[in-house]
């Protein structure tokens, strides 16, 4: 019976308990997808990060409860602040991940980890009474970004009280709705994630959002650095850098536990 290496790392935070927990498997082989998804079923985290040496740098998939992602950042964060921590790679050296989202880089700063990601624009779309209806509040402004609909609500507070009916989110045809509104004093902006079509009701803190959020707050304030926080219950930071059609994600991970699969 074969054992694996699995950490969950809390992203996003440098304090345990906050930020966005994630799995992290460490594998010797690729192994099927279907495996991959029963292992995170059965980890029951927003995602769970699959990683295997390459001859190059580490191939890394991820996984929700219910589906495989194409993209996912604090899991990427995650994978890195494990292979750094662990002893699996030099401190010195950028990690590069092989993911369905092509070359993703990581590197160790003063100021936490620093994930090289893509841009991600957005096409602005009608706010459609059923989305109104779901969310329980007046949407400012709608943009469609890849997979996910952002919403800007007109203040930081209708952000962070917002109740959505999840059971209608989840119809909406869309990886998830982000949620967002320019911050009233410490971050620039403010943001949740809700992502029932996924088995993610609400991501604590969410990379990949930001991939979306970057730019677009970037071109409302006329900024190319900005800070994110991301108002869930356990809350997280995310420091953002526009640099043409990448976005940097800056941010801190901690270690909650150490163990073995034994499958």
């Amino acid at each position: 019976m074969a054992t694996i290496p699995c950490f969950q790392v809390d992203a996003f935070t440098d304090r345990l308990f906050h930020g966005n927990p994630a799995a992290v498997c460490l594998l010797d082989a690729s192994k099927p997808a279907k495996w991959m998804q029963s292992v995170a079923a059965e980890n029951n985290l927003s995602e769970t990060a699959f990683v295997v040496p390459l001859k190059t740098g580490f191939g890394l998939r991820w996984f929700t409860p219910t589906v495989e992602v194409a993209l996912c950042g604090h899991a990427t964060l995650a994978a890195a602040h494990v292979l750094w921590s662990e002893k699996m790679a030099p401190e010195t050296a950028q990690l590069r991940f092989r993911t369905k989202s092509g070359v993703l880089t990581a590197d160790l700063r003063d100021n936490g980890i620093e994930l090289d990601f893509p841009s991600l624009p957005a096409k602005k779309v009608k706010a459609t009474a059923t989305l109104q209806k779901a969310l329980g509040a007046k949407p400012k402004a709608v943009v469609k970004v890849a997979e996910d609909l952002l919403v800007e609500l007109a203040s930081e507070a209708a952000v962070r009280k917002l109740m959505p009916d999840l059971a209608a989110v989840a119809k909406i045809k869309v990886r998830g709705v982000i949620v967002t509104a320019k911050a009233a004093k410490k971050y620039d902006f403010v943001s949740r994630f809700f992502g029932p079509a996924v088995g993610v009701d609400e991501d604590p803190v969410t990379g990949s959002a930001h991939c979306a959020l970057a730019p677009y707050w970037g071109e409302k304030l006329g900024r190319t650095t900005m800070r994110g926080y991301q108002a869930s219950s356990r809350g997280g930071e995310v420091a953002v850098e526009l640099c043409g059609d990448r976005v940097l994600l800056r941010g801190s991970a901690v270690t909650f536990s150490r163990g073995q699969l034994v499958i």
